[in-house]
């Protein structure tokens, strides 16, 4: 009876719940096809008021501040959908930008801008300077010592301590390194002394082989950091740290701390990286020597061991040898190994061409010896890669996917090459699916010009921007991509990134094509909350900040008196983004009716213009690390800080291997 009582009772709970789903289904469905399926779309329902949380920015929709001035010279968003117009072929190979004196002029300004008026005075130059290299042929004076094709250099090379002074710290190695040579240094360290505002004592010295001549006006490459640091260190123990580096980008450290290398780690030609040496917390202690007096009792044999202090002494003299082997560098101190480093991948024992010695250190003597004799000049070297193999295809009879528009400087022809041999030879590339630009301002020195326009000529794939170079002026080869990207090819989707950046090609066009295609976007590796910089190379003053905002939103200056949010737009990382081609023509047409406020920092001020497109029409902020700015990540879509070696490193392991893999990870 209790059963069939409970069965009717379940029976009648499951009669009510249907009545009642079948009342809801039936008022729902008339609501819906009254109100239309676009109101219940997926999108209206996922998306978020705005980020008020560092949390999950992935998901949140993107960020507005609150501009109340717009350009009335603007046109309506619609104008800007994506915008589809015939090809603008150029004549040449100088950009269509259009300057004119009222582009840079201050005075038309709400406030005197200091960026503006260098930007005035770039441009004049730059033009001028053009110009006479059109209008006439420049001679280039080359007094090199030069014997069929190659440089002379001597076989060894020695200084004393007064001429080492005298060449500020620097030995010049004309021809760098090879197999089996060696750099020899007779120094003493100093004593320690109290660091600034602090009172803990150190005494560190810094070797390195640099080359001095890659880039000419820029900081050279480490090729190899050697910093023994004697006293001062975190872990309060002299420690001596190895290194390379590529515009300021460090590679992994070798940390020697007195542990000899483990078994299972590599070799370098058969030596250790690490030796052991003396360590004050584990040589010497009542521990160790009652240890050995129970060994020693119960007769228990002991391995004869010599124990070896660390090879620096304040005050004390050494003799230090740097030898190139098969594998690496090797360092002996006073006739002892003591370190081994593996070469790394990006330079190789030729570009070693200076040797450099700092800090608490005084140098007795440094020589140089089994040298190369011989080097392939750098205007032999150009006239080798000029090959019709690399040349760039010509401008497509019909509007590409992709336009990428490359960063470089007039004397970074190593780096256009590595590019043009490496990741322009992709078949989206080649078929004219996707098009590639270099971007370069002119360049002080007019013999770099006059090899710069020789270059373009012969390879085609450069846009020269009118301005003399200048790092603070970048901003203007940005517009530059812009014009060119979406006028000149008439692209979907343009991309920008630097000439030491390598570009998985098919990787960036999946993910841009991800995108509705009726959607704005910006897409990089985007800092929602990037704060200015005080101090070092990108820093920017409170007051110059607050003058570009004002520019940007023009408020009033009585209720205006501070950024109050103390962060910059949402900004995707310089080395590599994409824009859809409405913002791009966006930014061009503010450009050329002088309403587009510029920034020193280029990434920033492209956060600054899609913030401002994004009151006209929304965009959408795709943020992915994939655009890797500090380096290289395994599954990547763009590798920063890549030297030409690496790059070509990168390219013959995207083609071997299935998935992508970077290069240089020991």
């Amino acid at each position: 009876m209790f059963i069939s009582l409970t069965k009717q009772r379940f029976v009648q709970i499951l009669i009510i719940v249907g009545f009642l789903y079948i009342v809801l289904v039936s008022v729902e469905v008339p609501f819906v096809f009254l109100t239309g399926f676009s109101s219940l779309s997926q999108e209206s329902l996922t998306r978020l008021p705005g980020l008020s949380r560092e949390v999950n920015v992935q998901e949140k929709d993107s960020p507005i501040r609150p501009l109340n001035w717009v350009s009335k010279s603007s046109p309506p968003p619609v104008q800007f959908l994506h915008h589809r117009r015939q090809l603008k072929y150029q004549g040449g190979f100088i950009s269509n930008l259009s300057f004119d004196a009222k582009t840079f002029d201050p005075t038309t300004k709400d406030r005197s801008l200091e960026l503006h008026k260098s930007a005035k005075v770039a441009w004049e130059l730059g033009r001028k300077l053009w110009e006479e290299l059109e209008s006439r042929n420049f001679v280039i004076d080359s007094t090199e010592n030069v014997n069929n094709g190659s440089e002379r250099c001597p076989h060894l090379v020695s200084l004393s301590a007064s001429e080492f002074l005298d060449h500020g710290n620097v030995m010049e190695l004309p021809c760098g390194l090879t197999l089996g040579s060696y750099v020899t240094v007779v120094g003493k360290p100093r004593g320690t002394h109290p660091r600034t505002k602090s009172k803990v004592a150190f005494s560190q010295f810094i070797m390195e082989l640099q080359g001095l001549r890659t880039v000419d006006g820029e900081e050279p490459p480490r090729i190899l950091h050697f910093n023994p640091r004697l006293k001062g260190d975190w872990n309060r123990k002299p420690v001596i740290e190895l290194n390379t580096c590529f515009r300021m980008q460090w590679g992994s450290a070798l940390l020697c701390e007195g542990w000899k290398s483990e078994a299972y780690d590599e070799t370098v030609d058969g030596e250790v990286k690490c030796e052991k040496w003396i360590r004050d917390d584990n040589n010497f202690s009542d521990e160790s020597k009652l240890t050995w007096w129970l060994q020693r009792l119960v007769g228990q044999k002991k391995s004869l061991t010599v124990n070896w202090p660390f090879p620096f002494a304040e005050n004390k003299l050494f003799v230090l040898t740097l030898s190139a082997g098969m594998e690496g560098y090797h360092v002996n101190v006073d006739g002892r190994h003591i370190t081994s480093f593996p070469y790394r991948t990006g330079y190789t024992l030729e570009d070693a061409t200076g040797l450099t010695l700092n800090g608490d250190i005084d140098i007795h003597a440094v020589f140089a010896s089994s040298l190369p004799t011989s080097h392939l000049s750098d205007a032999t070297q150009k006239n080798l890669e000029m090959s019709n193999q690399w040349k760039a295809p010509p401008l497509p009879g019909q509007p590409v996917d992709l336009f990428i528009g490359i960063l470089s400087a007039g004397n970074h022809f190593a780096e256009r090459m590595a590019i043009r041999k490496s990741w322009m030879r992709h078949n989206l590339v080649k078929s004219s699916i996707v098009h590639v630009r270099f971007f370069v301002a002119v360049h002080p020195r007019k013999e770099v010009n006059v090899e710069l326009k020789n270059e373009a000529e012969f390879f085609g794939d450069i846009v020269i921007v009118p301005y003399m170079d200048n790092y603070d002026l970048v901003v203007l080869k940005t517009v530059a991509i812009c014009e060119y990207g979406a006028r000149t090819v008439s692209a979907k989707f343009i991309m920008k990134c630097d000439d030491d950046t390598f570009v998985r090609v098919d990787a960036v066009m999946n993910e841009a094509k991800k995108v509705n295609g009726d959607r704005s976007f910006y897409i990089g590796n985007i800092n929602y909350y990037h704060k200015p910089l005080r101090f070092g190379k990108w820093a920017v003053t409170y007051e110059q900040f607050i003058e570009d905002i004002f520019l940007l939103v023009r408020p009033t200056y009585s209720t205006f008196q501070e950024w109050p949010e103390e962060k910059y737009p949402p900004n995707a990382n310089g080395p590599g983004y994409i824009l859809s081609s409405d913002i791009a023509l966006f930014i061009v047409f503010e450009f050329e009716r002088h309403n587009l406020r510029l920034f020193k920092m280029e990434d920033v001020s492209m956060g600054m213009w899609v913030e401002r497109f994004n009151r006209l029409k929304p965009v959408d902020y795709v943020h992915t690390i994939k655009f890797c700015q500090f380096g290289c990540i395994e599954d990547y879509y763009t590798a920063h800080y890549q030297s030409p070696r690496q790059m070509m490193c990168l390219w013959k392991k995207f083609q071997r291997q299935a998935k992508p893999q970077c290069c240089n990870l020991r």
